[in-house]
């Protein structure tokens, strides 16, 4: 949609453009028909030079896009399907070839048709010197220069719902500390490993040596990692009470972890008490909720002390010892708060892929070597994947939004850029056919203020009839930006105001150049001109 407004903004501005260089060549059509040629062969002419055009600018649009594709390919979010397959290619440029061929028949037939009309061409030769743009051409200029400004404010308020959300979505708390955390996730395989007890055993022995690594102030093993893409969910069943039913819970993220690791990760105890060494294997099992499941589960009641099973309902009843604060698992704009967390030693199987996370007292990236080489000095076969400091994985988790957010602008920028350039291309023209009537009102006594008002009203009434079409079509589009939106309305009234005053502002910088000009003209020149 957005490549589509784009292309429409282009193709109206360079009918626009075209139709008013034709109204400076009216002389000259005028004499080939008066010479003989035809209607046809004039259509012909104008359509010939339209289709140069095109080719030239589709010509070095393939060059840009060369460039662009590269660029865009280099800031796609991972995960993207078939990236390594996005490239120009003969398919490409033949679409673009079409495209061009397309465009060049099609837009340039409207000023084909109107310049080539017997009427507009007996005009021209009735009026000779002394001609003026009629209004048939006039009309459909200013209308192409609104419908311009209007599909650029779509585009625009696009790119600006999109940023809105963007800062939204930074400014949810992920529910832990990010700064200066290392992960990273450490798997074990072997025969050696068949047994629970040696994969606690190696697990243990190597939270022991990165702890002792210079620089690293802390470290803890979790079953998965947030914003990692680990979705790993359980049904939970509460024991029956007063106020609270029997029933399976929906679900919650299971988390098995090690004694330290919400120290580590900067996750607040909310209640009770956290996870430690007395949580061991063969002491009675103890679990934390999330804040949000103690909240549903135990509206205006302390879930300390009560029980529940985690995973199958035969399975062994835990105590609740805590609650801590919520945690983002599968991104940002991800509503899925609820969660348990066991201790590694009391959960019912050992997991054998476990993330360590690091809180470094300097460059957590920096670590990365020194806590490798400590993880295999207890097992070097053991392979360790998944290697980023938690900031990056907080960026991660928002880039198809942020994708999303630099084609938009890039869409954006290129739409203001030419809405601006249409803008001034028809009031720059509109100066130069009305040099005679602007002398002669300065010669009737006429101010510099007032004929360069005179221009301005008349570039601003067309920027506010595209702003006024451009809102109620950007709120229909804005539905398709739904799905990417975050804690902003497609509606939002903030975007549509800065997006209106920012293309108000470059409107009137576009209009003033040409008023400008119409301010300074000389009626003595003009009338001896004439």
């Amino acid at each position: 949609g957005a490549v589509a407004l784009l292309l429409a903004i282009a193709c109206v501005n360079v009918t626009n453009l075209l139709l008013a260089r034709g109204a400076r060549r009216r002389g000259e059509l005028a004499v080939r028909a008066a010479i003989g040629a035809g209607r046809a062969r004039l259509v012909r002419q104008l359509l010939t030079e339209s289709l140069l055009l095109a080719a030239a600018g589709g010509a070095l649009g393939m060059a840009v896009a060369e460039l662009g594709v590269r660029a865009l390919v280099a800031l796609s979010p991972p995960g993207l399907p078939r990236v390594g397959a996005i490239r120009l290619d003969g398919t490409v440029l033949a679409f673009g070839l079409g495209l061009t061929t397309l465009v060049g028949l099609a837009f340039g037939l409207v000023p084909a048709l109107q310049l080539s009309s017997w009427r507009a061409l007996h005009a021209a030769m009735r009026s000779g010197a002394r001609q003026t743009v009629g209004g048939g051409h006039r009309l459909t200029r200013r209308t192409l220069v609104v419908a311009e400004v209007a599909l650029a404010l779509v585009l625009l308020v696009g790119a600006g719902l999109l940023l809105r959300s963007m800062q939204r979505l930074f400014a949810v708390a992920p529910g832990f500390d990010p700064s200066g955390l290392l992960t990273m996730q450490v798997q074990v395989a072997g025969h050696q490993f068949d047994d629970d007890g040696a994969v606690h055993r190696f697990f243990d022995q190597a939270l022991d040596a990165v702890r002792r690594v210079p620089g690293v102030r802390a470290a803890a093993f979790t079953s998965q990692l947030p914003l990692s893409g680990d979705l790993d969910e359980y049904g939970v069943h509460f024991e029956s009470s007063t106020s609270v039913s029997a029933e399976a819970d929906n679900g919650a993220l299971r988390y098995a972890v090690s004694p330290g690791y919400f120290e580590v990760m900067g996750i607040p105890l909310l209640r009770g008490r956290l996870l430690d060494d007395r949580d061991a294997a063969g002491t009675p099992a103890a679990v934390l909720l999330s804040e949000s499941l103690a909240r549903r589960k135990f509206p205006g009641a302390d879930p300390i002390g009560r029980r529940l099973r985690v995973g199958p309902n035969d399975g062994p009843w835990a105590t609740v010892v805590g609650v801590v604060g919520d945690v983002k698992q599968a991104s940002l704009a991800a509503s899925r708060p609820d969660a348990v967390y066991v201790t590694t030693a009391q959960w019912r199987f050992a997991d054998r892929a476990r993330s360590l996370v690091v809180r470094a007292r300097g460059e957590a990236a920096a670590l990365t070597p020194a806590v490798k080489g400590a993880v295999w000095s207890v097992d070097r076969d053991q392979p360790i994947v998944r290697v980023a400091t938690m900031d990056a994985l907080l960026a991660a988790s928002a880039a198809e939004r942020r994708f999303a957010l630099i084609l938009f602008e890039a869409f954006a920028a290129a739409a203001l850029a030419l809405a601006a350039i249409g803008l001034y291309g028809i009031l720059s023209g509109s100066v130069a056919e009305r040099m005679r009537e602007l002398g002669v009102r300065a010669a009737l006594g006429a101010s510099r203020g007032a004929l360069l008002g005179l221009v301005m009203r008349q570039g601003t009434a067309l920027a506010a009839a595209g702003v006024a079409i451009g809102l109620a079509a950007a709120a229909a589009a804005s539905q398709a930006l739904a799905a990417l939106l975050f804690g902003v309305s497609r509606l939002d009234p903030a975007t549509y105001l800065g997006v209106v005053a920012l293309l108000a502002v470059v409107s009137v910088v576009a209009c003033w150049v040409p008023a400008w000009r119409a301010a300074r003209v000389d009626p003595a020149i003009t009338l001896r001109a004439e």
